[in-house]
């Protein structure tokens, strides 16, 4: 109860704090922490909920706590680290459709400015300056709507995360952070003496990624019927081959959760090797875009001002 109660005085955010403090109330009353803090649907992640129910009985409750902490605060700082690399393109992607809406805005304001609109497709003034960044920016939000949409859907998740692990850099940074999740959650689920099936099913859920959750019942089914972990994690085909091998070395020995607890930093460095290289090539892509809309347009202006030249040549002739 003391430790409940210093963690509600120091948590920063006040919403984090009432809800401490309930979870701290019912504890109190006779509730397990786990029982608590599930009454708070979506203030905790279900595997941590899990975790915390399972080493309760265990005895192992400080040391999962400890190894929940990490993970989280991996977490955030790789969630600080994209952010701050990805600011630069989109204050880049920003700039460059606002200079764009500027020139539509100014066409509208210049006598004649009706003969310029044709280089930006009739779009001049400040409605047409609106209109342009209406159909930029309504386009981005139309496309992430559907993303987040398609993500919500189990099945559409799946697809989705099985399209992009084939992408070049892209598919490499996810499959490195599902891997390093899978690694870090089996060891951690085996740690609080969860059965092999429940353990697995909280494994691939921590991994985040839709193609890795589509293969959790086929990998359970496979090790039911009497395959080792390692034929049936080998027959996802998402694992690398060293991955495997170390896994048949710690079945071989026994120590599979400790060998996978040892591959997750790795992993994970490896994942934020490649979140680098996504990030840069986010910044290419944005670059890319830009110079598009500003060459576009520049062309645009040249092919309208020969246009003008001849005409006026066929009027002197």
């Amino acid at each position: 109860m003391k430790a409940l109660q210093t963690v509600t005085r120091k948590g920063g955010d006040p919403r984090c704090q009432a809800v401490l403090a309930d979870v701290a109330d019912r504890v109190r009353e006779g509730d397990e922490i786990s029982e608590a803090m599930s009454r708070h649907t979506g203030r905790f992640p279900e595997m941590m909920i899990e975790m915390i129910r399972l080493s309760e009985h265990s005895g192992a409750l400080p040391e999962v706590l400890e190894h929940l902490a990490d993970h989280f605060d991996n977490t955030l700082k790789l969630r600080r680290r994209f952010l701050s690399q990805i600011t630069w393109p989109v204050i880049q992607f920003v700039a460059a459709t606002g200079v764009l809406s500027l020139v539509i805005f100014v066409l509208g304001m210049l006598p004649g400015g009706e003969a310029v609109s044709g280089i930006t497709f009739g779009l001049r003034g400040p409605g047409g300056a609106v209109t342009f960044l209406g159909c930029v920016y309504g386009t981005l939000v139309v496309l992430a709507g559907a993303y987040l949409f398609a993500r919500s859907v189990v099945t559409s998740q799946q697809i989705i995360d099985r399209v992009t692990l084939a992408i070049p850099i892209v598919g490499g940074c996810q499959k490195a952070f599902a891997i390093a999740r899978f690694s870090w959650a089996f060891y951690l689920t085996q740690q609080t003496g969860m059965p092999i099936r429940r353990s697995l099913q909280a494994t691939f859920r921590a991994t985040g990624n839709g193609a890795f959750q589509a293969k959790c019942e086929s990998v359970c089914v496979s090790i039911e019927s009497g395959d080792s972990l390692t034929v049936a994690l080998a027959d996802t085909g998402l694992f690398p081959s060293d991955f495997i091998e170390m896994v048949d070395v710690g079945e071989t020995s026994g120590t599979v959760p400790e060998q996978l607890h040892r591959l997750s930093p790795r992993f994970r460095e490896q994942a934020e090797r490649a979140l680098g290289l996504l990030c840069g090539a986010i910044a290419w892509v944005v670059w890319c875009v830009v110079a598009m809309f500003i060459l576009f347009f520049v062309i645009r202006f040249f092919m309208w001002y020969v246009e003008l030249l001849n005409s006026g040549l066929e009027g002197i002739g």
